[in-house]
């Protein structure tokens, strides 16, 4: 019980003690989301904050909700959108190179990874320069990952591997595990993990476009 309580509370930290680490804040129209940017992670960082400061994310819709999953916003199209069109499919002409630590920086609840095109027409992987989401998931059992990580091998071939570390998350805090190693994850939610709550929980229409607008006001470095 005790390690389960000091791996949980290292993974509530993760490496965002450090004075290095940039911190964001995302006013949006369901609240305050303020985002730890990792210093592990420096292409995406870099290009995160590049985008900040050049304004890149203000009015900009979480265009993309899915309930115990995760929430997407980032597509440049969302700004003007009229209501209904399908998003997603919006970027900036370029990519940035994946940078995947699925051993320290995986898809547990409240991080920051950045969206992508799929593998057939994206095999190395690489992030979209502007669009992201913040993995809300769901906390499972040990059973329900046992089963999970079976039904995972049956359906793609391949073991579902996960460090200790890893699983402590997923039946305490948790997320999407099958994203691990395929999506890059470069920040995490230091405040607001209720607004992301209230965002993932909104009503959607077929597309998993939000029915009413959920809009980042805009986006400001803070630290």
């Amino acid at each position: 019980m005790k390690r389960l309580l000091y791996v949980v509370a290292m993974l509530l930290l993760l490496s965002c003690g450090s004075q290095k680490n940039v911190t964001v804040r995302m006013n949006t129209t369901a609240g305050v989301i303020d985002l730890c940017l990792y210093d592990e992670t420096p292409q995406h960082r870099d290009n995160f904050v590049k985008l900040v400061k050049e304004h890149r994310y203000d009015s900009l819709l979480f265009h993309r909700v899915i309930k115990d999953f995760m929430i997407q916003g980032g597509d440049p199209e969302s700004k003007n959108a009229p209501a209904g069109v399908l998003l997603g499919e919006g970027d900036l002409g370029y990519t940035v190179e994946a940078e995947f630590m699925p051993n320290v920086h995986f898809h547990r609840r409240g991080v920051l990874a950045a969206a992508r095109e799929g593998d057939d027409v994206n095999p190395s992987k690489a992030s979209s320069a502007i669009q992201f989401y913040i993995v809300w998931g769901k906390v499972y059992t040990a059973e329900q990952l046992a089963a999970y990580k079976d039904s995972y091998k049956r359906r793609t071939g391949r073991e579902l591997v996960l460090t200790p570390e890893q699983e402590i998350a997923y039946t305490s805090v948790g997320g999407t595990p099958h994203l691990d190693g395929a999506y890059t994850v470069f920040g995490e939610v230091v405040k607001g993990l209720d607004v992301v709550e209230k965002i993932q929980g909104v009503p959607c229409d077929r597309n998993d476009r939000p029915l009413q607008d959920v809009r980042i006001l805009d986006v400001k470095i803070i630290k």
